[in-house]
């Protein structure tokens, strides 16, 4: 029995503190980075593209409307990717999805680093409306708590929300969970205030700068699947 309820509190690697912590922050330097040299747009989420869309619906502007099409189609359809790799992976053994998706992550980096300046900000663009889209699917729940770990939105409603819950009731949970939305809004912040620098110095080859931090996330999920979680392989994350 205690064996059992020890599994139950007990959270996978890819849902720890520190693999949110590492994704959030590679979150905020892929906006920095479209949007100081890749077309001056945001990559990690949807909203505005299909807010865009509609307006261009309404204005009749057909050429506008296939265009977004391409971002929203390319979110959507890294969804379905996920949702799919991720089963099929799970039935060999062998490594976690979570982890292919972060090595994934990683070559996609250094092949978009690699492309010339005169290469369509498209190309950039719609990879990592790709990439965001799976890994928002894949990483769902951070020891327990929800979280996403590519936009912060609901990180900044949850620190307000969970703040006054702590100050005026004394909720010792709450405040641990304003003080967790806090570190990952800080942390997508850091990302993007350093991919910002590094876009002054390196240009659109910046973006090799996350692949740094991926492949230290990679590292670490690839011991734990080998090692002290291997026979933990077919255990579903949280929140799936």
């Amino acid at each position: 029995m205690s064996e059992k309820r020890n599994e139950e509190v007990s959270f996978l690697e890819c849902e720890k503190h520190g693999t949110f912590w590492m994704l959030i922050f590679v979150a905020g330097f892929y906006g920095a980075y479209t949007y100081s040299v890749r077309g001056g747009v945001f990559c990690n989420a949807q909203t505005a593209n299909v807010v865009l869309f509609a307006m261009a619906l309404g204005n009749r502007n057909m050429e506008r409307v296939l265009y977004l099409l391409i971002p929203i189609s390319a979110y959507f359809l890294g969804a379905i990717v996920s949702e799919i790799l991720a089963k099929k992976v799970k039935e060999y053994h062998m490594l976690r999805w979570d982890t292919i998706l972060v090595g994934f992550e990683i070559v996609m980096v250094l092949i978009l680093g690699a492309l010339p300046v005169s290469a369509p900000d498209q190309i950039c663009q719609v990879a990592l409306n790709f990439i965001c889209s799976m890994q928002f699917n894949t990483f769902r729940q951070n020891e327990g708590i929800p979280m996403a770990t590519i936009f912060v939105t609901n990180h900044i409603r949850q620190t307000g929300s969970n703040l006054v819950k702590a100050v005026r009731d004394g909720d010792k949970k709450a405040g641990r969970v304003a003080t967790g939305h806090f570190i990952m809004l800080f942390l997508f912040f850091a990302g993007g205030v350093l991919s910002t620098v590094l876009c002054h110095f390196f240009g659109v080859r910046a973006i090799w700068g996350a692949a740094v931090f991926l492949a230290i996330l990679f590292i670490h999920l690839l011991i734990a699947d080998r090692t002290y979680e291997k026979n933990m392989l077919s255990r579903v994350p949280k929140g799936h």
